[in-house]
């Protein structure tokens, strides 16, 4: 039988991911995309599929290696009959949050898994940090956390192997006192068994990911909450029609939501205030203008929520955002969306409106600067100067980072994208 050496396939920009887990031992049977191996990032859990159905002849990797594209696994004896495995494909991933996001975050709850902190207290920074501490021994995901919690590497021992400093170092560092905010007390340990019957459920993989830059964006950007109102009456009526030829489709039938249409409002709005899609430089002392408009979108998951990425949504109609869009929403519910489909966005939607809700405040996903946050519309009473009158009211919140967007901006942005969504028109200006 022919011997196949399984490797590291495209996983976009990681570098040095640790296997997290092994699926498999030399003499098993696997068939075709069955995974064999989980490797876990800074942003996602990813499996690595077997390239065809065979027998797992070695194993070359061991559970904590660190691996890039690339490197070597495992080799696998195809069976009889197989097809020659073409181009390993990109690994299923598990991801998250809103977050996420490729910055400074780690959202809603810092590194309840992370050991006892060692002697090795958050050490005093200068105010602008190189950002690529030459001469340090760390990892990329180490150095890019230690950017984002302002931390000075160069004065810290790290506990990983030969002095290497591990993401734990930091999240240890930040906790006792570091930078940008990050240095508060945990809160108190309580033995909730003295007080009745417990339970306790591990968090699932996106939600251990995820949590963290989520509490890191929360931390570190200054987040205000503006929250306005959009008529979508006559949107909405548009949304019926289009989802009806949708639903009617005898080749591949679709369905079109709200969001497709607030994708191209907000774009439109964005162009028009191009701060809402820049980001904060790493040394906080300017702007990176975005000349490009990737919409990162929640998708609601059994597992936790994932932000899948739309590109170039300015260059899409909004028939081709709503099959997208469900494509990628059904690849993230089945665990499946690429690291690529989970990387690049400029701003970030995230939907309730299909639970309910009359506002809420997302967190941003740094290192983007403003989030938009939808609820469930309803119908109002609206005075048209000289009667009441029923109209279909969207409510639409705004979390930015005060840091760069002041609230003036943020009302005029606001009321801009409500004034193109009641009118979509104005997406062809």
């Amino acid at each position: 039988m022919a011997k196949i050496e399984v490797k590291v396939p495209d996983i976009g920009d990681f570098k040095d991911v640790p296997i997290i887990e092994i699926l498999v031992k030399p003499g098993d049977a696997v068939t075709a995309e069955q995974p064999l191996l989980t490797l876990e990032s800074d942003k996602a859990t990813l499996e690595v599929p077997a390239p065809s159905a065979g027998v797992v002849a070695a194993i070359v990797a061991k559970v904590g290696d660190k691996v890039s594209m690339g490197t070597p696994l495992l080799t696998l004896e195809a069976a009889a009959g197989a097809p020659a495995a073409a181009a390993q494909p990109a690994p299923k991933a598990e991801a998250a949050p809103p977050a996420a996001p490729p910055a400074p975050a780690v959202p809603i709850a810092v590194a309840r898994d992370v050991a006892p902190a060692p002697a090795n207290p958050a050490p005093a920074r200068p105010s602008t940090l190189a950002v690529d501490f030459s001469g340090v021994f760390a990892g990329p995901a180490a150095r890019r956390l230690a950017r984002e919690l302002d931390i000075d590497l160069t004065a810290l021992q790290g506990t990983g192997d030969k002095g290497r400093i591990t993401v734990a170092d930091i999240k240890i560092a930040a906790r006792g006192g570091g930078g940008g905010g990050t240095g508060l007390p945990e809160v108190p340990a309580v033995d909730f068994a003295k007080f009745g019957p417990v339970e306790t459920v591990p968090l699932s993989r996106i939600k251990r990911i995820s949590g963290p830059r989520l509490h890191a964006s929360w931390v570190n950007v200054p987040h205000v909450t503006h929250s306005d109102e959009a008529d979508i009456t006559e949107l909405e009526a548009f949304r019926r029609a289009l989802d009806d030829a949708a639903k009617a489709d005898k080749t591949a039938p679709y369905r079109v939501s709200l969001l497709p249409l607030l994708m191209k409002a907000s774009v439109a709005t964005l162009k028009a205030f191009p701060a809402f899609n820049s980001a904060l430089a790493p040394a906080k002392d300017a702007l990176i203008y975005r000349h490009y408009w990737h919409i990162g979108v929640a998708v609601d998951t059994p597992d936790g929520l994932v932000v899948a990425v739309v590109k170039d949504v300015d260059k899409k109609g909004v028939v081709e955002l709503a099959r997208e869009l469900g494509a990628l929403s059904a690849k993230a519910r089945e665990g499946k969306l690429a690291p690529t489909e989970m990387q690049g966005a400029t701003f970030t939607i995230s939907s309730l409106g299909g639970i309910g809700g009359t506002a809420f405040t997302p967190i941003v996903n740094a290192p983007e600067v403003a989030i938009l946050g939808v609820v469930r519309a309803r119908m109002a009473p609206l005075w048209d100067g000289q009667a009441f009158q029923p109209r279909l009211m969207l409510p639409l919140c705004l979390s930015y980072d005060h840091r760069v967007i002041d609230g003036a901006a943020a009302a005029r942005f606001m009321r801009r994208l409500c004034d193109t969504a009641t009118d979509m028109r104005r997406v062809l200006l």
